[in-house]
């Protein structure tokens, strides 16, 4: 857990900067110096790329991710990564010139109920092809175990540019519609960025190139994890995708504002994936179960404890939150957040179950397991947006993520005899229930910031002192006593 523990701890820090200007943006400039209307349409083009992005890849990130460790020779690991970035392209160029002889009909489709979006269509595909290969080559990046650069870039760069961005609107450098091509330029950007330094990391022989050996194999894996990753991405994004083609699209930005504040339990995850991931795939490719489980359990109770203080935090003071945004009509989403934030709470007990499935060679079943959640989700999404609103697409996700998610660790259990769990996630759970009840109805004056301020400090420590004298994870036990002895 060395290298796991010290690589995930720079990206949680890069998450947690990443996120704060994120904060800022989303909960405050996007609120106030974008129309909602405008908002809503960023957020619906970058979910609907995120839903596209899998496909036009051809899951490349995930197939370096499983296969790269298993070449020794350099000419073997030149050419699989070679055929890495041109795999793609034959599906781009098909799509892009697909796209181009129905671009109409699509755009009428998507806009039918919000004009808005028509113009803007082309968009979507754009940014799919600048997120996809950004994920490539940050993939090409984790293999050589250096995860951090790419994951400022991705987590930190961005958000900085938009928060640019959006004070340039303010102070009407930019209009809103010049905003929405700005962003997109943005995502061009920063894959550049990461292409340049994967090339430094490593650079492959082009003049001898050839297919891999074992490019049937390659190909197998990646057509079923490009139908698990659009299926994955689909239960993500399909809730800000569907809710226009059915609501107003302001609805979206304020369904955004409640997921974000959700995401940021999502935190630890995120940090700790960019490393255990290649690190599951090499376990398994030399067939060493037993680290293999040593991660999952570790990462289930320590994602678990970390994301169950975000929880706290962000749960028990989410009404002075709203209060701080100062905008009535965004409050809608504080139900949202709970919702949400519950289902990012379970995803975090999972571990690293996501990345035992798709680097064993139980991966087929992830695109089973995917599909089934997308069909899910989009029926979900439908009945229930239709009955309950936005609030509905949030409903739709948690029951998705809970269900297949319990299936998904039954079924790592009985191919590899193996569960995430102990007695002291039990204890975990039960901790953040006692506090979430003994602080939501804690009312502490009539000041937003002194009342998230002193409830907050408050938690951290009664949190705290319970993990550590009950040792419910030596890892975080370890790091507290290290730093904190004297």
């Amino acid at each position: 857990m060395g290298v796991v523990l010290q690589q995930s701890f720079k990206n949680t820090l890069i998450i947690f900067l990443g996120f704060a200007i994120g904060g800022i943006n989303v909960l405050f400039l996007y609120t106030h110096f974008l129309e909602a209307e405008y908002y809503g349409l960023i957020t619906f083009l970058l979910s609907s790329a995120n839903i596209l992005m899998p496909l036009l890849v051809f899951g490349m990130q995930h197939t370096i991710i499983k296969f790269f460790s298993s070449y020794k020779k350099k000419s073997d690991k030149d050419n699989f990564l070679l055929t890495a970035l041109v795999l793609p392209l034959l599906i781009i160029v098909p799509l892009s010139f697909i796209g181009s002889l129905f671009y109409e009909y699509i755009a009428d489709l998507l806009s039918k109920e919000n004009t808005i979006i028509k113009k803007y269509t082309y968009l979507i595909f754009l940014i799919s092809i600048f997120m996809g290969y950004f994920e490539v080559f940050y993939a090409w990046s984790k293999v050589h175990m250096q995860t951090v650069f790419g994951n400022f870039i991705r987590e930190v760069f961005a958000r900085i540019c938009v928060t640019v961005l959006l004070l340039a609107v303010y102070f009407e450098v930019l209009t809103n519609e010049q905003f929405i091509y700005a962003v997109v330029l943005v995502y061009l950007i920063r894959m550049i960025i990461i292409k340049i330094y994967a090339f430094k990391l490593y650079f492959p022989q082009i003049l001898n190139f050839a297919l891999p050996d074992n490019i049937k194999g390659i190909i197998s894996f990646s057509f079923y994890i490009i139908l698990a990753g659009s299926a994955g991405s689909i239960l993500l994004e399909i809730d800000k995708f569907m809710i226009p083609q059915i609501e107003n699209i302001v609805q979206v930005a304020y369904y955004a504002v409640g997921v974000y504040i959700a995401s940021v339990i999502a935190i630890p995850s995120r940090a700790l994936q960019q490393i255990a991931n290649p690190i599951t795939a090499k376990e398994l490719n030399k067939n060493n179960l037993n680290e293999v489980e040593v991660l999952y359990k570790k990462s289930s109770i320590n994602l678990l404890i970390i994301g169950g203080l975000f929880f706290l935090l962000i749960n028990v003071n989410i009404n002075e939150l709203y209060q701080l945004i100062n905008k009535p009509e965004y409050t809608v989403g504080i139900y949202i957040v709970l919702i949400i934030s519950i289902s990012e709470l379970f995803k975090l007990s999972l571990g690293t179950n996501g990345a035992i499935l798709t680097n064993s060679k139980y991966y087929k079943m992830l695109f089973y397991f995917s599909i089934a959640m997308a069909v899910s989700v989009i029926v979900l999404n439908r009945v229930l947006i239709n009955l309950m609103g936005i609030e509905g697409a949030a409903l739709a996700t948690i029951i998705v993520v809970i269900i297949f998610g319990i299936i998904k660790i039954l079924y790592v259990n009985k191919k590899l005899k193996m569960h995430p769990y102990s007695k002291n996630s039990m204890l975990i759970l039960g901790i953040i229930g006692i506090l979430f009840f003994a602080f939501y109805f804690v009312p502490v004056g009539d000041n937003p910031i002194l009342s998230i301020l002193l409830k907050s400090v408050l938690l951290i420590v009664i949190y705290t002192v319970l993990i550590i004298k009950l040792h419910l994870s030596e890892d975080i036990n370890n790091l507290f006593y290290k730093y904190f002895r004297k």
